[in-house]
């Protein structure tokens, strides 16, 4: 090899080294940037104590999740607003966390505005093109589904995607938590047992990866009168990701470090910054 061949080998290998590292550079300041989270609180219906705002303070729940997001790399906007439900606005954020109950098109228990015409297709776009989505609680007692002339549900767009529905709940009660996959992110290593609001879910999707299976033996209500059921799950719904869990309705629980760190595994999953697994297991 000649001295000008191998001038020219080094100065392209010192040209590829070079854009190896302004890419990783790149790549590391894209996953050091925070993630912009909408947490939205807006009550149509029933309103939950842990989001009932006193005055201009935020409401339990959501400072929690500003201070606890922080440390992790997430930037939360909490708002009961139904107004930012435009693409032009939803753009702005990666992920869409929900405590909401009922019809969030309109004004409802908490006087807060409602969606504009087109903010809920524009959500479910937005989900479908790539956002992450993440929905507690009563998430599932929102955008009910409808019954059909044979009386059937007609599965409502946005419960699709959520991937279930809420019918009903017994009282708070102790219950069991089986935990099908330890190893999504956040989720704990083993079975355990918490007081909660314990809702009773219809409508699976049938793409439902299951994380945590709810125990009805021993359980006190006739709502809870069936095999154990999922009550916490990740799913994808067009490009988007999309978890849920039944948790999150009493203050304890948002204390309780089996919930926070599933809450926040979940979100750090849907925006992105960890990987997880979720094959369809719900028929298993």
């Amino acid at each position: 090899m000649n001295a000008l061949n191998r001038r020219e080998m080094l100065k392209w290998s010192a040209m590829f080294a070079g854009s190896m590292y302004l890419g990783s550079r790149a790549h590391a300041a894209d996953d050091e940037k925070p993630k912009k989270i909408l947490f939205f609180t807006k009550s149509s219906g029933y309103q939950h104590s842990v989001i009932d705002r006193k005055g201009k303070e935020l409401a339990y729940a959501e400072q929690i999740l500003i201070d606890l997001g922080k440390p992790k790399g997430f930037e939360v906007t909490a708002s009961k607003d139904g107004g930012l439900f435009t693409p032009e606005k939803l753009a702005e954020f990666d992920a869409y966390v929900f405590y909401t109950t009922g019809d969030l098109t309109q004004t409802g228990t908490d006087k807060q505005p409602g969606m504009p015409e087109g903010g809920k297709q524009a959500l479910l776009d937005a989900v479908a093109g790539g956002k992450g989505f993440v929905g507690m609680h009563c998430a599932s007692d929102t955008f009910h589904s409808k019954k059909g002339p044979d009386g059937k549900d007609l599965v409502d767009p946005y419960i699709k995607m959520l991937g279930g529905e809420f019918i009903t709940h017994g009282n708070q009660q102790e219950s069991t938590s089986h935990v099908v996959d330890p190893k999504f992110p956040g989720a704990p290593d083993k079975d355990f047992r918490i007081k909660e609001e314990w809702y009773s879910l219809k409508n699976f999707d049938p793409d439902l990866h299951v994380i945590l299976l709810q125990e009805t033996n021993g359980m006190t209500g006739d709502m809870y009168k069936r095999p154990p059921y999922p009550s916490t799950w990740a799913k994808m719904h067009g490009k988007g990701k999309v978890f849920y869990t039944s948790l999150a309705h009493r203050e304890e629980t948002w204390k309780n470090p089996i919930f926070t760190d599933l809450l926040l595994g979940a979100i750090s999953w849907a925006t992105g910054k960890s990987a997880a697994e979720i094959p369809a297991n719900l028929e298993k």
